[in-house]
């Protein structure tokens, strides 16, 4: 099942969907992001993920505009260490590294020891690597 979260204009930003092959939940992030949209967000899948009883997470932001440089330090500090404690233990994060976001996306590996992260820029490597804990 893919749960939609929208910002107040009615626009999908995040998709969230517990992948039962594969034991992981895949979050795609799309368009500009408030720091609102991302706690909101990281939240949802946070639950996704502690209820499904997964430990992997396939993180999609190849459709963000912008970075998400504003909620760093959230992001890192408070809510890393609450994904953790929900299960989480390998993150494979998937970006266009020219981007604004691929540059939050180097900030966020550098500044991360809650959790094991690997970022991307190929789908395909991104769920190579997160499948050998996956389905350990």
């Amino acid at each position: 099942m893919i749960q939609e979260l929208r910002n107040p204009f009615g626009r999908v930003y995040l998709t969230i969907n517990t992948n039962s092959k594969n034991r992981w939940v895949h979050v795609n992030w799309m368009g500009y992001l408030t720091e609102e949209n991302i706690k909101t967000g990281a939240a949802a899948y946070t639950k996704a993920l502690s209820e499904a009883g997964y430990s992997c997470v396939l993180n999609d932001t190849r459709l963000l505009i912008g970075s998400w440089d504003h909620s760093m330090n959230w992001v890192v500090n408070e809510w890393a260490p609450r994904a953790a404690r929900a299960g989480l233990k390998n993150f494979a994060m998937v970006t266009t590294p020219e981007t604004f976001g691929g540059s939050s996306a180097e900030k966020f590996y550098s500044n991360l020891k809650a959790f094991e992260v690997r970022v991307f820029d190929d789908m395909g490597k991104a769920q190579e690597w997160l499948r050998q804990y996956s389905l350990a």
